[in-house]
């Protein structure tokens, strides 16, 4: 039997038909870092808002009062819930960007770091509260950091953005508006 398959793919191009070979899978891109640039663009995203939301407001100077820096704290918190009346949960914090931030949790609290993140979290457990959207971050409630080992497993904030834990709750803080641009909860597994 003669091979005639050769010429036929040749005729097909002489007919101007154009043939489609199967072909390799193109190898998938990482798709924890295309989350987290997703997670990235909605930061960014929120640094504009709050840049413009700033820029009419008058400038703090070093040695200004106390009293001027809530004043001025205020005014922007105020023009951001403006900004983004409609925000809410998960807007930043999507359900996939929360499932890869829990994965990036979850491998911190693993090791030889482990008992010393839990022992960290449980010495500065907060009591519980209420969070919401554009709320004041609860003034009541102690800023308890956010143990380094943590921070080292989460993309990197701009300095006007600070993760927070509330409980097992991971919190976007804005820290000159001192309000919360979202949260997720069941952020950390529960503790041992």
């Amino acid at each position: 039997m003669k091979r005639r398959l050769t010429r036929w793919p040749l005729a097909m191009l002489a007919a101007g038909l154009t043939l489609v070979l199967p072909c390799r899978a193109q190898p998938r891109v990482n798709e924890g870092s295309a989350i987290l640039q997703t997670f990235g663009e909605a930061v960014t995203a929120y640094v504009k808002l709050r840049s413009t939301a700033d820029s009419g407001l008058v400038p703090l100077r070093k040695g200004n009062k106390k009293g001027n820096i809530l004043d001025h704290q205020r005014q922007l918190a105020e023009r951001v819930r403006q900004s983004r009346a409609d925000a809410k949960p998960g807007d930043i914090f999507t359900p996939v960007v929360a499932e890869e931030m829990r994965r990036l949790l979850g491998l911190a609290m693993q090791g030889g770091n482990a008992a010393r993140v839990h022992a960290s979290l449980r010495s500065a457990e907060p009591a519980p509260a209420a969070l919401r959207i554009n709320a004041s971050f609860p003034e009541k409630l102690p800023m308890q950091s956010t143990p380094p080992t943590l921070l080292l497993n989460l993309p990197r904030l701009p300095p006007e953005i600070e993760y927070r834990l509330v409980g097992r709750t991971l919190v976007l803080r804005d820290s000159a508006a001192n309000i919360v641009i979202d949260f997720m909860a069941n952020a950390l597994a529960a503790r041992p």
